[in-house]
């Protein structure tokens, strides 16, 4: 009986350990996958297409209403490939979730200052991840074409996300700095990807909210609020 029961248990470990390790990797082969399909449409600024639009996304603001380093990066970077002309319009894409907390109208406040036409400018109010901001870029502002403006570490995942929900997405990425604590957003970089493989090929999911239409050929005041 004590022999049945060894073997048995035995059994069960090696079964538990082929499913961590079939896990595992899965884990490494969707980051390996992800950066290699989108590492071909990240480019130097003077390389990337002229598109419809920046796609700026979203990133923490200060109780003050001063955008983290992360997000005025991000900012920095979009207005460049604006101004570069290699975008027609600029959309700000962030979480408006609530009267208190406002990524967009920091972001377009910000770009205001730089000079950008308020025109130009289209907020976003319901980017409340990657998925949701490039799914809505293509279905409320029509955009056919986009550059997406973040990090490096996240520039993957976003063009993918893009891609794969039928924009033709390019990116210009801005470098990876040791006041971003890399170390923490590797580590929820790679869980990320997993979610977006998820979103995208399994769940084919909706955004938390769409709405009306309103195309990149009009006027961006329209997206205020």
């Amino acid at each position: 009986m004590k022999i049945k029961n060894k073997k048995s248990l035995k059994f069960k470990i090696k079964i538990f350990l082929s499913v961590i390790l079939f896990g595992v990797l899965v884990f490494i082969g969707i980051q390996a996958y992800m950066i290699a399909v989108s590492s071909k449409y990240i480019m130097e600024l003077e390389d990337v297409p002229i598109t419809d639009a920046v796609l700026i996304l979203g990133a923490s603001v200060y109780a003050s209403g001063n955008p983290s380093p992360i997000l005025k990066d991000r900012l920095e970077y979009g207005y460049s490939i604006y101004s570069a002309g290699k975008a027609k319009k600029i959309i700000v894409s962030g979480d408006h979730g609530t009267i208190e907390y406002d990524e967009v109208n920091t972001m377009r406040n910000y770009l205001l200052e730089k000079g950008v036409p308020i025109e130009d400018i289209f907020m976003d109010h319901a980017g409340f991840d990657t998925y949701d901001s490039a799914y809505r870029a293509k279905e409320i502002f029509g955009a056919k074409s986009i550059i997406i403006s973040t990090q490096e570490y996240h520039m993957y995942r976003a063009v993918y996300a893009a891609r794969k929900l039928g924009i033709e997405a390019y990116g210009v990425a801005s470098p990876n700095k040791t006041i971003y604590n890399m170390p923490y957003n590797n580590f929820r970089e790679c869980f990320a990807r997993v979610k977006t493989m998820y979103d995208v090929h399994i769940a084919k999911r909706l955004p938390k909210y769409l709405g009306d239409k309103i195309p990149l050929s009009g006027d961006g005041r329209l997206t205020e609020g």
